[in-house]
């Protein structure tokens, strides 16, 4: 793969992961209510989904994820379901005074991780992305295990610094609320981010 190719791989994944989605907004509440660290581990696991179906896409494996139709339906409306969960789930969540200073709301590396996870595995342009995407770029087929390290890199790199800038922003805003009811309103403003990039998810097709 030449490195003009990979240069303008690269910025495509760049604006795929700026853009306005259910990535960017989950972490975005998820940095809100629970903090930058607690974010990472989204973050980690929509990076984990990205670099699997880049994977469909470089072993040839795209029509799978093209005729699993019923599957993706499934795993698009439980991800959805999921966030909508966790976005009420915040959104009821009572504070204490003073808590801004630590996570609003606490929750486990597990689930940060498996929501994360299933944000990009739920999501169709990811899988458009790289199964109908990449080979605008190069042929897949001829791409060796060092290009597909770097492939894999560039992927990793872009969308963790992407995200984690927008999580970085959110919690830098969030420590600009202290009290009781401040942090109840921010509570409520991540878990409404939260439950819309739900929905959203659930609702595209």
């Amino acid at each position: 793969m030449s490195l003009l190719s990979l240069a303008a791989f690269a910025m495509a994944v760049l604006i795929l992961a700026a853009s306005p989605g259910p990535g960017v907004f989950a972490t975005v509440a998820g940095s809100l209510a629970s903090g930058f660290r607690s974010s990472l581990e989204m973050i980690a696991g929509i990076v984990l989904g990205d670099l699997i179906y880049l994977m469909f896409a470089v072993f040839g494996l795209s029509e799978v994820a093209q005729i699993s139709g019923e599957w993706l339906f499934v795993v698009k409306t439980g991800g959805g379901l999921y966030l909508i969960w966790m976005g009420a789930k915040i959104f009821f969540s009572k504070p204490l005074a003073g808590q801004t200073n630590g996570p609003l709301v606490k929750r486990s590396r597990s689930e940060n991780f498996i929501s994360g996870l299933l944000i990009t595995l739920s999501n169709p342009k990811v899988i458009l992305f790289y199964c109908g995407f990449l080979p605008a770029f190069t042929d897949p087929a001829v791409l060796n295990g060092y290009d597909v390290m770097l492939v894999s890199g560039v992927v990793a790199a872009v969308l963790s610094s992407v995200l984690a800038a927008y999580a970085y922003a959110a919690a830098r805003a969030r420590r600009l609320f202290s009290g009781t009811r401040a942090a109840r309103r921010l509570n409520r403003t991540a878990g409404c981010v939260m439950i819309a990039a739900g929905a959203a998810l659930a609702a595209d097709s």
